[in-house]
């Protein structure tokens, strides 16, 4: 799994430079890759308010239940070839748990319990 932190890191980064770009060009913009940890928080409220761009956090507050249902969902449907993504079995779902990071609400712009 170490080839796909080093991916991800890359890309990332690629997508911080990419993103203000856009928004100099008047477009806002969305990333949608989770901040899972408060410290990915930080770096991006700082790193974009260091460029004068101001941003927000909208976080979806789900029970574990509804989580472990979506992946279920998730996972028969990249089984079946209708969704092209990668299967997330058991050892990755506990990665995921274990490296996430439940907000405080001080950290969230819009927060929606589900």
């Amino acid at each position: 799994m170490k080839k796909h932190d080093e991916y991800v890191e890359k890309i990332e980064k690629f997508l911080f430079t990419k993103s203000v770009e856009i928004v100099k060009v008047g477009v806002n913009v969305i990333l949608d890759w989770g901040f899972w940890t408060k410290n990915e928080r930080i770096f991006a409220k700082e790193f974009y308010t260091s460029k004068g761009i101001e941003c927000e956090f909208h976080y979806i507050d789900i029970s574990d239940e509804v989580w472990k249902s979506r992946l279920i969902t998730r996972n028969k449907a990249v089984l079946s070839n209708e969704i092209s993504a990668y299967f997330i079995d058991d050892n990755l779902a506990k990665k995921f748990n274990s490296i996430f990071e439940r907000p405080s609400k001080d950290e969230i712009d819009l927060w929606i319990k589900y």
